[in-house]
């Protein structure tokens, strides 16, 4: 029996809630709706560790951060892991090929992949880093115009459109590139395609057409807790991480974020299309993001927070044939990325991976025992001491804790979703607070090194390292 493909499809800094099939009121995203409607939207998944590196490093190894050991965000890191995603399935008889975004340390390691085509944007960690993208766009723009001309920063609030047709758009190069490998692949091979987009992650750049498609989009408030006033502040740089940017201005920076998520849409649509009329066969679609993007919420920009624009994320799997069921409230977690396709492909899931395959949700309730929440952390970042946070959440109530200060709030997803309320001080929700504070002392408690639960209470005091030491060995 025939093996299938997997089309593996990775976004950087894409909210949970940005999709239309999910209700939200601005973007649109007839391409993704499509393959939840065949396939399942997991709506309650979760970053582990919602900054780039961790997270992927999650995705790429089925491990917590914890186990593979980056708890922030921390670069020039190695990465040396045995058993990954691209490594088994290489070693199982696909063919693997990644485009795009991967954050691997030295750059352009494969981490067991046959072939990547690289892009990072403007990282170049030793000077001999090839940007492929770049050297591509350098041929066809005959040396004359970089992706850079605009001023957008990478990590920043500044929108514009930008100055490179969509063709030649870093969104559509992943696409490009991914038709191409198709058309020249080994046929006697199943294939494990990864298009890894850098967008929606800033620079905030959509091509023209679709920064015209949202320029006027009505917009909804934007959500402000009542325990947000901390970062309350005017915003005094291009690339502030917290503050309160002028309206026009948020606005352009909304309606940029989902133009780029609307680009990134109708290329999905075009890779449909190549699959279809290159008749690839039996083909799989699992789509997600590493983590969202905070996008003015609350007076925060990017991600690292426990709040559900940085730490939700979408979840979506399409099978070659449609799901009984098309919509799935079980948190998972990125850790079960790598379970769930090698269980696809029928690979052995190694000895130690610590995710879960979720292909027993994709028909209705599972009959084996789902878990009952995700725990996600961060360590300190934007050079923030106090910043550090745990968290733990099932979809319907989250629970964060700071493990520095020892401040915590408590959310109640389901009456309010965009985490206005902090319930933790409320008498009525006592119980519940003890409840979920008790069970990330649960959590915590076998990392004995860390000292943040004794098991039965948290303990502050604590500012975890954005890596652990036994990474930064030689």
């Amino acid at each position: 029996m025939s093996r299938p493909n997997i089309v593996f499809i990775l976004t950087d800094q894409h909210r949970g809630d940005c999709l239309s099939v999910s209700g939200h009121p601005v973007v649109e995203t007839p391409h993704l709706d499509m393959l939840a409607a065949r396939g399942v939207n997991f709506t309650s998944s979760y970053s582990c560790c919602p900054s780039c590196i961790a997270a992927r490093a999650s995705i790429f190894t089925g491990l917590r951060p914890t186990t593979h050991g980056r708890l922030g965000y921390r670069d020039r890191v190695p990465w040396r892991y045995e058993r990954t995603l691209g490594g088994e399935l290489s070693r199982g008889g696909y063919q693997t090929h990644c485009i795009g975004k991967t954050h691997f340390f030295p750059q352009r390691t494969h981490l067991g992949f046959d072939a990547i085509e690289s892009y990072e944007g403007a990282q170049n960690f030793d000077g001999h880093f090839v940007n492929d993208y770049w050297e591509w766009l350098r041929e066809r723009a005959g040396g004359h115009v970089n992706e850079t001309l605009h001023g957008a920063d990478w990590n920043s609030w500044v929108a514009r459109p930008s100055h490179l047709p969509e063709a030649l758009h870093n969104n559509s190069w992943v696409v490009t590139r991914g038709i191409e490998f198709l058309r020249r692949r080994d046929p006697t091979r199943p294939f494990f395609l990864n298009l890894s987009f850098h967008r929606p992650h800033a620079p905030l750049d959509p091509p023209q057409v679709f920064w015209d498609l949202y320029r006027d989009r009505p917009l909804p408030p934007v959500p402000v807790g009542d325990w947000a006033g901390r970062f309350d502040r005017p915003v005094e740089d291009a690339n502030d991480w917290h503050g309160r940017l002028p309206p026009r201005l948020l606005d352009a920076a909304r309606r940029a974020y989902y133009a780029q998520i609307a680009h990134i849409d109708s290329q999905i649509g075009r890779l449909r299309i190549a699959l279809r009329e290159q008749r690839a066969g039996e083909t799989w679609i699992v789509f997600t993001a590493d983590h969202g993007e905070m996008l003015g919420d609350h007076f925060l920009f990017r991600k690292t927070y426990a709040y559900e624009g940085s730490a939700r994320t979408p979840l979506i799997v399409c099978p070659p044939t449609p799901s009984a069921r098309h919509v799935c409230d079980a948190p998972v977690t990125q850790e079960d990325l790598m379970p769930t396709m090698l269980d696809i492909a029928g690979v052995p899931i190694p000895p130690g991976v610590e995710g879960r395959s979720v292909l027993p949700l994709l028909d209705g309730p599972s009959k084996t025992p789902w878990r009952p929440y995700v725990h996600g952390e961060h360590a300190n970042c934007y050079g923030q001491e106090g910043m550090g946070v745990q968290y733990v959440t099932d979809g319907r109530v989250k629970y964060v804790w700071y493990t520095l200060s020892g401040r915590e709030e408590l959310f109640d997803l389901v009456r309010d979703r965009e985490e206005r309320h902090d319930c933790s001080r409320d008498p009525a929700c006592r119980d519940l607070l003890e409840f979920w504070r008790a069970r990330l002392a649960a959590e915590l408690a076998p990392r004995v090194q860390d000292g943040l639960s004794d098991g039965k209470r948290l303990i502050p005091g604590t500012s975890l390292p954005q890596v652990r030491p036994e990474l930064l060995s030689p």
